[in-house]
């Protein structure tokens, strides 16, 4: 396991200087899963409130904007891409959602973000509806870019050797 970088050595938390690294176009997506009873999901497109699926794609893309706000030891990143997809899903709604930059950082805790929010106002827009709503599985599903390269969470990936 490698250190972890948002502490120094006396253990205090810090944010990481990236100002050395080489800026390259990084990405990522994550994953959410709201839960909903099939009276819920029947209900969705009547929804006085307006589109819970809209809203939530919408709240999505501002939370990315916004992570380093919420988040202590991010950077703050000018993304060039974020995208946001709530779609009904057998017994749910499933969120995805990505970022893009080219910078010095990667961008998991936008995409992270993102896809929080986004099933956070699912729930909002619904829960007068169903207080037994559930939000599963926020994951991170890729990334591509910076140092560590990429990563794919449904793909093997070998161990180094220890030294």
């Amino acid at each position: 396991m490698p250190d972890l970088s948002h502490y120094d050595s006396s253990g205090r938390a810090r944010m990481v200087d990236v100002s050395a690294k080489q800026a390259t176009r990084r990405t990522a997506t994550a994953s959410a899963f709201v839960e909903l009873s099939s009276a819920v999901i029947a209900a969705l497109p009547s929804n006085p409130k307006g589109n819970p699926l809209e809203v939530a794609r919408v709240a999505g893309i501002q939370a990315a904007k916004r992570t380093s706000e919420l988040i202590p030891m991010c950077h703050p990143l000018a993304l060039t891409h974020v995208d946001v997809k709530a779609e009904i899903a057998e017994k749910g709604v499933r969120i995805t959602a990505t970022a893009a930059t080219v910078g010095p950082t990667g961008v998991e805790m936008e995409a992270l973000t993102a896809a929080a929010v986004a099933a956070l106002t699912v729930y909002d827009m619904t829960k007068a509806l169903d207080k037994g709503i559930v939000i599963r599985s926020i994951q991170l599903e890729e990334k591509t870019g910076g140092k560590s390269g990429e990563y794919r969470r449904n793909v093997k990936r070998e161990k180094k050797p220890e030294s």
